[in-house]
This record gives C-alpha cells, sequence and structure tokens, in this order.
C-alpha cells in the first residue's frame, strides 16, 4: 500500500462540483443505516459519523482515487434485527479487521475467494436484505400514516428518476420533521474514548456474524472494488490492498465507538454515477459527516420511526437487487431464505459447503 498525496499536490485538481455532487454517491447508504442504529440502540451517532468522516478523507488521500467507505452492512443488519448487541457489534468488528489484515498483507486474498463464490456472496446480500425489510416493515406499522408519507416521498423521487437517492430524500424529510418537533440541535463535539468489548461479546453469535460479513466483504468491498477502480479511474489498487486498508480502518476506528467499514462496490459506483472523479470528493465527504456529527445528532431521539422503518426497507430493496443479480439465482435465494429462517452465519456457511461440493464435480455449471 503505497500513499498517495496527489489530492493535495499544486498540479491536482481542485475541487469541482462533481466533488460534491459524488459524495451523495457514497452517503445513500451510509446514512440511512448509521441513523437507524442510533436511532434503535445506545450507539452514538456522533461517534458513528466521525469515524465515516475520518475514514473518507484518510482513504481517498491515502489513495488518491474516490474510494468508498461504507457500513459493514451484514453487522448492521443483525444489530438493527437485534440478533447482535452492540457489544457483539464491536467484538466482531475487530474480528473482522484482524482477518482482514492477516489476508490482506499476506496476499491470501485470492485464496479464501476460490471458496466464497459469487452465488454465496449474492446469496448472504439477500439475508441481509430480507433482514432488513422484515425490521423496516416492523416499525412501519408504528404510526402507518407517516409510513405513507414516507412512500409517498420515496415514489415521487424514484418517478423523478432518482431510485438510489430515495432512501436519502426520505431520511432528510424525517430529520426535518424531528427538527419541527426539538427545535435547531445545539452543535455538541463529541468526546473520545478508548472502550474495548468484553470478552463475553466475543460469542458465537459474533463470530457466526464475522463470518457472513467477510462474505460479502471479500466479494464485493475486495474484489468488485478493485475492478470499479480500475474500469472507472483507471487505478491499479488490489483486492489485498483493500483488505489490508479495512483491517486496519476497524482495528483503529472500533475502539473509538465508530461502526465496522469497508470499502464497496455500490459506493464507488454511486459516487461515479453522481460525478466524482477525484479523491477531493472524499474530502468533501468527510467534512460533511464531520459537520452532520457536531450540528444533527441532537434531532435523532426524535426521527419518526415508521419514516426510518422506510427508509430501511428502501436500503433493503436496493441490497436485495444486489442479491438478485446473478446467474445462479436460485442458490443465491436458497441462501438467503436459511440465512432469514436459521441465521446468516449458518447460511454463510452453508452456501460455502455447497457452492464448493458443486465446483468440484467435474465440468459443473454455475449452480442456478
Amino acid at each position: 500500500m503505497s500513499l498517495s498525496t496527489g489530492v493535495f499536490d499544486s498540479d491536482a485538481p481542485t475541487p469541482s462540483v462533481g466533488a460534491f455532487t459524488g459524495a451523495i454517491g457514497d452517503s445513500v447508504t451510509v446514512l440511512p443505516i448509521a441513523v437507524a442504529l442510533a436511532a434503535l440502540t445506545d450507539l452514538s451517532l456522533a461517534h458513528l459519523l466521525l469515524g465515516f468522516a475520518a475514514f473518507q478523507v484518510v482513504w481517498g488521500v491515502h489513495y488518491g482515487l474516490p474510494v468508498s467507505v461504507e457500513p459493514m452492512k451484514a453487522l448492521a443488519a443483525l444489530v438493527v434485527a437485534g440478533t447482535l448487541t452492540t457489544g457483539e457489534l464491536a467484538a466482531a468488528g475487530l474480528l473482522a479487521g484482524v482477518a482482514l489484515l492477516v489476508v490482506g498483507s499476506t496476499g491470501t486474498l485470492h485464496r479464501v475467494g476460490r471458496y466464497v463464490g459469487e452465488p454465496v456472496v449474492r446469496g448472504v446480500q439477500l439475508a441481509v436484505a430480507l433482514l432488513l425489510l422484515e425490521t423496516g416493515v416492523r416499525l412501519s406499522l408504528g404510526t402507518p400514516s407517516l409510513a405513507v408519507v414516507a412512500v409517498g416521498v420515496a415514489a415521487a423521487v424514484v418517478l423523478a428518476g432518482y431510485r438510489r437517492a430515495s432512501a436519502l430524500v426520505v431520511l432528510a424529510v424525517g430529520l426535518g420533521v424531528a427538527t419541527w418537533q426539538t427545535g435547531v440541535p445545539t452543535p455538541r463535539l463529541p468526546g473520545l474514548a478508548v472502550t474495548l468489548p468484553s470478552l463475553s461479546a466475543f460469542s458465537a453469535r459474533a463470530a457466526e456474524g464475522t463470518a457472513a460479513q467477510l462474505a460479502m466483504t471479500v466479494g464485493n468491498a475486495a474484489v468488485a472494488t478493485s475492478l470499479l477502480l480500475s474500469d472507472y479511474y483507471d487505478a491499479d489498487v488490489s483486492p489485498d490492498d483493500l483488505a489490508t486498508s479495512m483491517g486496519v480502518m476497524n482495528l483503529l476506528a472500533v475502539p473509538l465507538g465508530a461502526l465496522p467499514m469497508c470499502h464497496g462496490s455500490g459506493g464507488v459506483a454511486g459516487k461515479y454515477a453522481f460525478g466524482a472523479r477525484t479523491a477531493w470528493s472524499n474530502v468533501v465527504l468527510g467534512v460533511l459527516y464531520a459537520l452532520a456529527a457536531v450540528f444533527a445528532v441532537g434531532v435523532v431521539a426524535a426521527f419518526p420511526l415508521s419514516m426510518l422503518g422506510v427508509v430501511l426497507a428502501l436500503v433493503a430493496v436496493e441490497l436485495g437487487r444486489a442479491g438478485l443479480d446473478t446467474d445462479a439465482r436460485g442458490f443465491a435465494v436458497v441462501v438467503g431464505l436459511l440465512g432469514v429462517l436459521a441465521n446468516v452465519g449458518v447460511a454463510f456457511v452453508a452456501g460455502v459447503v455447497g457452492y464448493v461440493l458443486w465446483t468440484r464435480r467435474s465440468d459443473a455449471p454455475v449452480p442456478a
């Protein structure tokens, strides 16, 4: 991993409109999930946002590219659904950090990837989507009138041709409602303290969640992100480099109260689609996250949970679309349903075993 300081070189391009619009592309998943976790658990939104702020800037400067920094969605979904405690979330983030740092720094990610085929990754994505959808629907039923308003707003955004931004727009409307109820929030600087999870948090559930998350991380956050950075920006960033940076990020950020984070092909594609062409979009987004951490966290407690449910459902739909984007759709659906009926860790292990057995058959096609 070689440090690139091209963002601030004298010959580097200055911030453009694309740097500001491109920042939206990486926030459409981050903000809904961060707000949901802060509203439904004891996690601090300020610390979650500061984690994203810091590492947006760090990896933008490091790679000299508009690299994405996203939540580890499998772990976040398990916490939102009540399957993992926040302590187990932190433990899983540290376990994932160690695993990613080891495979990335030793150049062995490709060996792991041989056993975690694309159908397994898609199946885990689908399981996570179904868990988020279940939670979203349950929350939406609390105050149906607000949920109907949120669905109407989302429909208008989709019809206007901005489907990927629909969750972000509904989130903004919900924050507006909360601000109207609580008044303009008072700026507050969050304190920083190192907090490590207890030994009991390193449970079987944390290990299962880590395994499920790593399935998504290997395929989407490392391999697919490396390919997209090459396609969009003609950049040579290997999956092992990305795994190493994700490992470092989580080992540093999680003890400070941040959410377990990863890179992601969806964030890179979103940034590119919204106009990001340089790492300035990371710097811009980092500053915006930091400002939100200071000014906007006071309204989270008043956020309408029914509107939050619609936000989660919209995120689930986008994730589910990705989960079904495979030639082995039947295989992915089976893994996804197993993740809901049993748990995501069991679904991951079963998917890996099924994929390995299938591919060891001579001339076997991809399971469909």
